[in-house]
């Protein structure tokens, strides 16, 4: 009795880390839905809202490159202390100085920082505590804490920002109060890799995948990669944004029910995802992206209707997407790596999937030279190319 006991404890460990990156995640998006609110109080313009926002994913790319050698080499509890004190670092920051464009800026920074820290090293650390588990059940508890985390941030902050007192200040103080609970579970929570468990190789060659596994990864998880983030960020941000006129006074709610709908289909999918797996013979990335494809061509028609109804309809489907192919490109890459250097290839993958975050601001800046519905259409033909990649790697590559 006393070992079943035992095997029981262990195979609930990963639960006193997934509080931690659960907050993070929250800390990370819960500016999202803040940003049409400081628009409004603060009077900033498009260029400095998506200054604020490029600041954040400056933060994101060095985390992940840099948090995996170093989760592999110094251990995985370290790595997601920093994440979670940094995530209230940044809340702090951003409270405070949501009148100046330099503390926003400076606060988005850090936050982006502690979400890949935490992303990278809480990952691997979930992965390692549920050994017991099959290897699509380790990538779901990890991407399903993020992916809750991300949804409730954007909610509540949203919800406390349209309705409560204090908008601009609140949202902070209340994910500050939780992340200061979640360091409960988390020091008790057992470490997988102690330091100096492994020894110190060239920062490069940690990086990289083992030979046999590179072709898998550029031609199925690289050309998916990217789409795993532009789907929500075109949900969070281009479709309120096409609605806005028609949301009204209720703009920061509505940005804050696309985010939910959008993270809540995201998490709800997942579970399903090995069944659809076996329903469309292993080619669920490519479902993912084309449904990203059709979404994106619902928006550029919404350019013309400004229908707040499809736009939220555009939000299910890119959430339905993400969370296929978030999951998907963690188990392949986790596959793929050799299990001694897991944080550091994990760390890659979140870098590439960042890049999605971005669309929105590039979008921005093309609408000077062409309409946003054609560059919604070019996206979404984009997009559907990279389905044909993907499907093509499936082919001519071997699964770990």
């Amino acid at each position: 009795m006393p070992e079943v006991g035992a095997d029981a404890r262990a195979g609930r460990a990963w639960l006193g880390v997934a509080p931690a990156m659960f907050m993070v995640a929250w800390g990370g998006n819960h500016f999202s839905p803040l940003l049409l609110l400081y628009r409004q109080v603060e009077g900033y313009s498009a260029v400095q809202v998506d200054l604020f926002f490029a600041f954040y994913v400056l933060g994101l790319a060095p985390g992940f490159l840099l948090t995996g050698p170093v989760s592999d080499r110094v251990g995985r509890r370290p790595l997601v202390v920093a994440a979670l004190v940094l995530s209230v670092v940044g809340s702090v920051v951003l409270g405070l100085g949501s009148a100046s464009p330099f503390a926003l800026c400076a606060g988005r920074f850090v936050s982006g920082v502690s979400v890949a820290v935490a992303m990278v090293a809480g990952t691997t650390w979930v992965k390692e505590l549920s050994a017991a588990a099959a290897p699509g059940v380790r990538a779901r508890r990890a991407a399903l804490t993020l992916t809750v985390g991300f949804g409730l941030g954007a909610a509540v902050a949203g919800g406390l920002a349209q309705w409560g007192p204090a908008p601009t200040l609140l949202p902070y103080g209340v994910q500050l109060v939780l992340a200061l609970l979640a360091a409960v579970p988390l020091a008790r929570s057992p470490e997988t890799r102690p330091a100096g468990a492994i020894p110190r190789h060239p920062f490069r060659e940690e990086l990289s995948l083992p030979p046999q596994s590179r072709a898998r990864f550029r031609r199925v998880v690289v050309p998916m990669a990217p789409w795993v983030f532009g789907a929500p960020a075109l949900a969070f941000v281009v479709g309120p944004a096409l609605v806005a006129d028609r949301t009204g006074s209720y703009r920061i709610a509505y940005a804050a029910l696309a985010a939910v709908v959008t993270l809540a289909c995201g998490a709800g999918v997942q579970p399903f995802v090995p069944r659809l797996a076996r329903l469309v013979g292993g080619r669920q990335a490519v479902l993912g992206l084309l449904l990203t494809a059709v979404a994106t061509l619902l928006l550029a028609v919404d350019v013309q209707l400004r229908s707040v109804t499809l736009a939220l309809v555009a939000a299910a489907l890119l959430g339905t997407a993400y969370g296929i192919c978030i999951l998907t490109g963690l188990v392949e890459t986790q596959a793929l790596a050799d299990p001694e250097r897991l944080a550091a290839p994990t760390g890659v993958y979140y870098s590439l999937i960042y890049v999605g975050f971005l669309l929105p601001v590039v979008l921005s800046e093309l609408t000077r030279v062409a309409p946003e519905p054609v560059l919604l259409v070019v996206v979404a033909a984009v997009c559907a190319g990279c389905a044909v990649v993907v499907a093509r790697g499936l082919r001519t590559t071997h699964p770990a």
